[in-house]
């Protein structure tokens, strides 16, 4: 597969390229990083031609924002897509020397709160480029309004309806204003897409651990729903944070918790396939969400150098037809799944 070819999102005039890099990670949610590095790990992703970017104010708490920034400014602006997104505001906080920055092992030294509003959005919209160093955000995402993140109805329902009495008339003036080339919302869990939809207008969704090689819950749901309205998707956490990319090893992630035996089994299974097919299983795992028509990017993140070539070439491994159908006869993935 082509990392680099094209695919337009959804009805947006926005065009990404099939393999992005994801900026959780600068943001330093597993681990401290050295500046040198991570500033290598990007200037490798731009020389090894990946032109789409995504990342987040909350980051690094506004970390990943000031990196990614640096790394693209000397860049010429219409070369490449840039994503970032809203509802948490950074902020000095009450007592800066006891400060804890979890979920983040390092990032810099702010609080936040969420906000939905009309100018909680124009002021996070107005931090973003001032931190990433650029005129426009090609794509804004709205943030983790859901229950991974607030854990009660009252909670989700309360912030959805700041987004849709007050917040999405910011989302409508930027794009308006062609400061915004299209609008999203973020999302983990099954069962939060159709929210959006029943509440905002919006042009694509970033599906995070949602649909991938070993979860397509939400595929003949919400994504179903969401394709008939021409809606389109990016795909992140394309490795459920680990287990995707390591294999089934004894300290392997899924979805930031240790792996489970039943999801261990099966990532073994995966692997007996790719290996009687010559291919790693960071390859299936990469480019299966492009299998959907309407999915336009995948985006793995990366905290070296030796991450992002890596991921090019998985990327850019030829997966015969052949493959997917023996996953499908051994009952990995269902007959209707669409795959590549």
């Amino acid at each position: 597969m082509n990392p680099f070819e094209k695919r337009q999102l959804g009805t947006t005039n926005v065009m990404l390229s099939q393999l992005g890099f994801g900026s959780s990670g600068i943001g330093e949610l597993w681990e401290a990083l050295p500046e040198d590095q991570v500033q290598a790990t990007l200037q490798t992703a731009w020389a090894g031609g990946i032109r789409y970017y995504d990342t987040a104010p909350w980051y690094g708490r506004g970390l990943s924002e000031l990196r990614l920034g640096h790394a693209l400014r000397s860049k010429p602006r219409d070369e490449f897509i840039l994503s970032t997104k809203v509802g948490r505001l950074l902020s000095l906080p009450k007592d800066a020397k006891n400060f804890d920055s979890a979920p983040w092992r390092g990032g810099l030294p702010f609080a936040h709160h969420r906000d939905y509003t009309y100018d909680g959005i124009m002021r996070s919209f107005e931090d973003s480029i001032q931190r990433l160093g650029t005129a426009y955000i090609d794509l804004l995402v709205i943030h983790d309004i859901d229950h991974w993140h607030f854990g009660t109805d009252a909670k989700v329902n309360a912030y959805m309806s700041q987004l849709f009495t007050s917040g999405h008339r910011a989302l409508r003036s930027l794009k308006d204003q062609k400061l915004i080339g299209g609008i999203g919302a973020g999302i983990n869990q099954l069962g939060t897409m159709q929210q959006f939809m029943d509440w905002v207008e919006l042009d694509f969704f970033l599906v995070a651990l949602a649909y991938t090689l070993l979860d397509q819950s939400v595929l003949e749901t919400e994504m179903a729903a969401a394709a008939k309205k021409g809606m389109g998707f990016i795909v992140g956490g394309v490795f459920n944070s680990g287990v995707l990319a390591t294999g089934a090893t004894q300290d392997a992630l899924y979805n930031y918790q240790p792996a489970s035996a039943e999801i261990l089994n099966r990532v073994r299974a995966i692997e007996r396939v790719c290996a009687s097919h010559n291919i790693s299983l960071a390859a299936a795992a990469l480019q299966f969400p492009l299998g959907h028509a309407n999915v336009a990017s995948v985006l793995p993140s990366g905290l070296e150098p030796k991450h992002v070539t890596q991921n090019i070439a998985a990327m850019s491994e030829t997966i015969p037809a052949d493959f997917w159908l023996e996953l499908k006869s051994e009952g990995i993935l269902a007959a209707h799944i669409p795959t590549p």
